[in-house]
């Protein structure tokens, strides 16, 4: 397979000039160099490459960084960094509202749970994944030897290296490559802009552009409790953008579906999408209604409701391709094409039709669906710490067994990271617990019908509501103390266990266990095995003119800074500081359009012309948040943070028509470090002065 996937790369070089635009989340072992080359007159090195992968972290909890100095100074964006911002927040001490800034080290706060990692070393492991897969196997067999292969494969690598290592699949399993990172997790806040500055124009703004945000945070990444020494870190640009100028974007975009088959795409279009865009609905009404409570419910709920509504209009948009005709068009147009060319080919003369095999997969699983989502998925239990029981009677159940049988969150390598997530000391509000645990059941109860055995389980013949008073009444799961004592007393600790919510895990797992098991021997598998079929036709017929799907991992996307036409006008490729103060002008500095205090009293010190956003071509999606835009010398220019509402549909076709990346200019940020917060040791640090200046003495 090695060879194979040699030949494959190599047909990525060639094929990858005929991708439409700047199409393409390309992996760092397969980047495309002559298509760079071609249309931008850039030669992209080994050496490039790797200093800029060296230099992009993943932060644990679904967004992207990079690292700006060589102190371990970390950069991404205030939305994924707000968990931590929340979480060292306290009643009458909010930096969600009133922003952070660490004047010295000293003062740098650390987080409760923030796990980052750094790439640094990638191997193929194709031939080690499907050593055990045999011709005479089910697609169920397969699976899960594959799975007890990634399992064994991540486990030798960790014990040998000391790192993390995760096994990541691409083209549903035409190749397996391991990812090797480098774990930090002493993760310390310097500085953090006010929510209001941070997210300037609200949820009516998001997914929108001109924009006029300052959607940015800083950590520092710690060793042994000290500031980590790093050698690969990203310069700081003094100069930014100009119209036109080539940029990368080095993240971590969450997932695409632009490899799907219809019948996939149709399973998101008609079933999932609609139910989770009516979830995100329900939820942000709860919490809506939980904040006019008091003002401390209004503090503890701002991120999540910001995070609730930032995913329903980015699912909104998803969808939005799905229902654009033409999209779906192309899409069956492209499929049937490929399928033409599969049964064409001699070589699969009487084999089973992949596409069919993966349509009935998706009937099992809309079938199972309802069971996936609420009991094993958890949707019935929306609450921290429920998840929390979960984790620990599966634990108790999964850790006795063998590495390779284990379900795949308990695999020995991915057990340090379960257990930092486990013993968090992140602070756990009880009120805002019992309000969503209640409308979770309620809802869980109206989907599944109230004589449902496993909704009976968990209600114990009570009302949602009443049920979720005990439950999170009587928990003592919010103490650390007690989860590190059912974690290491094992299956006779969870067994003795009188705490509800451990009493409704274990009531609920054999059912929920079953709804997994369905699907991943019926659906999953099944996806894997044919969808492996599907990517060789299309190696066959063309080369892989597409990197594969996102997959949360590592990416190289590049584009161009450039405006686009919208409604007859041209729309700029950069926003000003000014314009800021004129946008909030026009709302009346009202919500969401109302700048901090620090702006408001710190304008006659600005140069206003400074650029704040600019937008470009570059292919991004959810995950890529905080990733570094850089130029063509690997500097800081800005950091990607939205992608305008045209972009959305990037999920699953990309178009450089309207759709445009948007980031923060590193220009703009410098000029509200030092004249509106103060922050003149971050700013030199950023560009290296202060280094420069005890080095040469001035």
């Amino acid at each position: 397979m090695k060879r194979h996937f040699a030949v494959l790369l190599a047909l990525v070089f060639v094929f990858s000039t005929m991708a439409p635009a700047d199409e393409g989340m390309w992996l760092y072992n397969a980047p495309p160099k002559d298509r760079i080359k071609a249309k931008y007159g850039f030669e992209v090195t080994q050496e490039w490459l790797d200093h800029v992968r060296l230099s992009s972290v993943r932060f644990n909890n679904g967004g992207s960084g990079s690292f700006v100095s060589a102190d371990g100074l970390t950069f991404t964006n205030h939305h994924v960094g707000a968990g931590c911002v929340q979480q060292l927040s306290t009643e009458g001490r909010d930096y969600i509202k009133t922003g952070f800034y660490a004047r010295t080290q000293a003062e740098e706060a650390k987080c409760p749970n923030l796990e980052l990692n750094e790439l640094v070393g990638i191997e193929d492991v194709t031939d080690k994944i499907n050593a055990g897969v045999k011709p005479e196997m089910s697609a169920a067999e397969a699976g899960q030897a594959q799975r007890a292969a990634m399992s064994q494969v991540e486990k030798d690598c960790a014990t040998a290296t000391g790192l993390r290592c995760d096994v990541v699949t691409f083209y549903s399993g035409q190749v397996y490559n391991l990812y090797k990172y480098k774990k930090y997790t002493d993760v310390r806040l310097v500085f953090a802009p006010e929510f209001d500055i941070a997210f300037f124009g609200g949820d009516p703004d998001n997914f929108t552009y001109p924009r006029y945000d300052l959607d940015i945070t800083f950590f520092r990444v710690y060793e042994d409790g000290k500031p980590a020494h790093l050698d690969h870190y990203l310069q700081w640009s003094r100069t930014g953008v100009k119209d036109g100028d080539l940029i990368f974007v080095s993240g971590h975009p969450g997932s695409t579906g632009r490899l799907l088959t219809m019948a996939q795409i149709e399973f998101l279009r008609d079933v999932q999408y609609p139910m989770v865009l009516k979830l995100f609905e329900r939820r942000v009404a709860l919490l809506q209604d939980f904040s006019k409570q008091s003002e401390e419910n209004a503090r503890i709920a701002k991120e999540d409701i910001f995070g609730l509504q930032n995913s329903q209009k980015a699912i909104t948009g998803y969808q939005s391709g799905l229902l654009d005709k033409a999209i779906m068009e192309a899409k069956a147009a492209d499929e049937a094409k490929l399928h033409a060319a599969f049964k064409a080919d001699p070589k699969n003369g009487g084999a089973a039709d992949p596409w069919e095999a993966i349509a009935q997969a998706i009937k099992v699983q809309r079938s199972i669906y309802p069971d996936l989502t609420f009991l094993e998925r958890l949707r019935g239990f929306n609450s921290r710490l429920a998840q929390t029981a979960r984790v620990l009677v599966r634990a108790a159940a999964e850790k006795p067994k063998p590495n390779a049988e284990r379900m795949r969150e308990f695999r020995d390598s991915g057990l340090p990271s379960l257990e930092q997530q486990l013993f968090s000391t992140e602070p756990i509000y009880k009120n805002l617990e019992a309000v969503q645990l209640s409308d979770s059941l309620s809802e869980m109860q109206d989907s599944l019908g109230k004589d449902n055995p496993d909704v009976q389980k968990a209600l114990q013949g009570k009302a949602p509501a009443d049920a979720a008073k005990d439950m999170i009444g009587n928990t003592k799961l919010d103490d650390v103390a007690v989860r590190k004592q059912l974690y290491e007393g094992g299956q006779a600790a969870i067994d003795a266990s009188t705490d509800p919510l451990i009493v409704a895990m274990r009531a609920i797992d054999p059912s929920a266990r079953a709804a997994r098991k369905q699907f991943e021997d019926k659906v999953e598998s099944v996806v894997r095995v044919n969808g492996t079929l599907i990517a060789k036709a299309r190696f066959t017929q063309s080369g892989f003119t597409q990197p594969p799907d996102a997959t949360f991992t590592l990416r190289l996307s590049y584009g161009a800074v450039k405006g686009y036409p919208e409604n007859g006008k041209a729309i700029p490729f950069a926003t000003n500081m000014g314009g800021a103060y004129e946008h909030a002008a026009e709302h009346n500095n009202q919500a969401p359009y109302n700048l901090p205090d620090s702006w408001m009293k710190s304008k006659a010190k600005l140069d206003l012309k400074t650029p704040l956003n600019f937008v470009s071509t570059a292919d991004i999606i959810g995950g890529n948040s905080g990733s570094p835009t850089v130029n063509k010398k690997g500097e800081v220019v800005g950091i990607i943070f939205d992608g305008n509402i045209e972009s959305l549909p990037w999920n699953f076709a990309y178009s450089d028509g309207q759709g445009r990346a948007v980031s923060v200019d590193s220009r703009g940020i410098q000029e509200a470090l030092r004249k509106i917060y103060g922050a003149t040791a971050l700013a030199d640090e950023l560009l290296g002065t202060k280094a420069e200046a005890a080095t040469t003495g001035k």
